[in-house]
């Protein structure tokens, strides 16, 4: 592959993903709102790095982003020092971040009136999938746009799809988060309940692993989880961004989401417990205070 992109915001995500598109051969340009953090990643790929959105955007075939929430995106997309405004007509932009669906549709009509291609297009599979190129990317856009798009972002997934226009890719990232909330208090009361009942959990979740319990929780978190170590993965304070976004949009469509509901009431307790930066795993940590307090 080759072309010129840009890639706005150099988290934990958005590092590695850069970095697939360089290996892949894209000519890249790189943004982080700390510039140490661009320059680290320009000295491990090589590629350059902007002072700007703006300035990354310029010239460009492609261009990713991937920060924080919808204040975030505004920033460095619509802003005055933001990418539409250096994007030439033709050009994609492709916002990665988790963010609402209003945003998505008002990131798309802006880059209408450019003759700019958008797709919202948020990703499940954590930092691990990132770096190790097996991402699942929820796209909302144009189909003559994600065809343009397409191939580059199967450099950093094992799958991409579109969903349908633009909102529905962060639509469907809401139907992700709702389904790992239930799954995650589940597995949580599960390990809880074993070392409640005297059982090894280990040896409990080797036999069920096998049967219809299993899921990509179970097999990745189960251990850590049972350590007590929180530390792995996607943090509270970002999940209740996210299942505070699902919970709004339940409001408007009519949806009724009181597993989301109460998961996401949890996860409050455990900020509570000074967790905000523990992964969504910890949903274990808040069991195991309660029952230290009774």
């Amino acid at each position: 592959m080759s072309g010129k992109a840009a890639f706005l915001g150099l988290g934990v995500m958005g590092f590695p993903m850069a970095g697939h598109l360089r290996a892949a051969g894209y000519e890249m340009s790189v943004y982080n709102r700390s510039p140490a953090r661009a320059q680290a990643w320009v000295d491990k790929h090589g590629g350059r790095a902007a002072a700007t959105p703006r300035e990354a955007a310029a010239g460009c075939d492609l261009v990713f982003s991937c920060v924080g929430n919808d204040d975030d995106v505004r920033q460095v997309i619509l802003g005055p020092e933001g990418a539409l405004a250096a994007m030439a007509p033709g050009a994609v932009l492709v916002d990665h971040t988790t963010a609402s669906a209003a945003l998505a549709r008002e990131l798309e009509a802006a880059g209408k009136q450019r003759g700019i291609g958008v797709l919202d297009a948020p990703v499940s599979g954590g930092q691990a999938g990132a770096e190790n190129g097996k991402l699942t990317v929820m796209v909302g856009g144009d189909p003559a746009v994600f065809a343009k798009a397409e191939a580059a972002m199967n450099v950093y997934a094992k799958a991409v799809r579109l969903m349908g226009p633009a909102g529905h890719g962060q639509l469907t990232k809401m139907v992700n988060q709702i389904c790992i909330a239930g799954v995650v208090q589940g597995l949580s009361e599960g390990i809880h309940f074993a070392k409640q009942a005297g059982l090894d959990p280990r040896a409990v979740v080797d036999v069920i692993r096998h049967g219809a319990a299993q899921s990509w929780q179970m097999e990745n978190r189960f251990e850590t989880m049972t350590d007590g170590h929180f530390t792995h993965g996607f943090a509270v304070d970002w999940m209740r961004k996210d299942l505070g976004m699902t919970l709004d949009e339940a409001r408007r469509n009519g949806a009724h989401l009181p597993l989301t509901a109460l998961v996401d009431q949890f996860y409050g307790e455990v900020q509570g417990l000074g967790g905000g930066r523990w992964d969504t795993s910890s949903l274990l940590a808040r069991l195991e205070a309660l029952t230290r307090r009774d």
